[in-house]
Parts: C-alpha cells; structure tokens; sequence
C-alpha cells in the first residue's frame, strides 16, 4: 500500500472517473471549476487538480450540490497534479511575466 492509498483511506475521500468512449467523463468530488475553454478544462477535486484535455469540449453538466460533472467532447488526456505544485508553478510563471 503506498502513502497516497493510505492518505486517501484516512481522509475517507473516494472520487469516481467514469469515461465512456472517450467523449464523456463523468466526475465526483468536484470542488470548483478553475477555468474551461473548448480544448481545456481544469477541475479541483478532493484528490487535487484534475485536467482534461482534448477537442470540442463542453462541460455537460455541472452541480455543486452534488459536486458532480460531465464533459463531453473528444477527450484525449487525463492528468491529476497537486494544487501546492500548481500553486507554484503558478508563482514563478507570474514572477517571470512581471519581472
């Protein structure tokens, strides 16, 4: 069992990802949505943040009562990060924009 099992064991969050064909996702534990566009979308979930990538893409549905929601499109990449890594990321971008 590695760290994050037991981490995720601990805190008791359980986030579902159901991809059906490659056109729609459907996600639980969705926090908030940070941004969105028809190529990107950039979810934070309990599990950390989550991005989508790929083409014609539409948030189906969005909830916050139930913190679910559906993408659709043609969905070609998934990735989760952490948000302290994004968090500085997001830093030494903007130190470089504004040097």
């Amino acid at each position: 069992m590695t760290v994050d099992e037991r981490k995720t064991i601990s805190t008791g969050v359980i986030q579902n990802l159901i991809l059906e064909n490659r056109g729609k996702l459907s996600i639980s534990g969705v926090l908030d949505v940070l941004s969105f566009d028809d190529q990107v979308v950039i979810l934070e979930t309990e599990l950390g943040l989550l991005t989508v990538k790929g083409e014609n893409i539409r948030i189906n549905k969005l909830s916050i009562d139930t913190s679910e929601v559906i993408v659709e499109g043609e969905i070609s990449y998934l990735a989760y990060s952490d948000k302290e890594n994004e968090k500085s990321k997001g830093n030494s971008f903007m130190s470089k924009i504004f040097k």
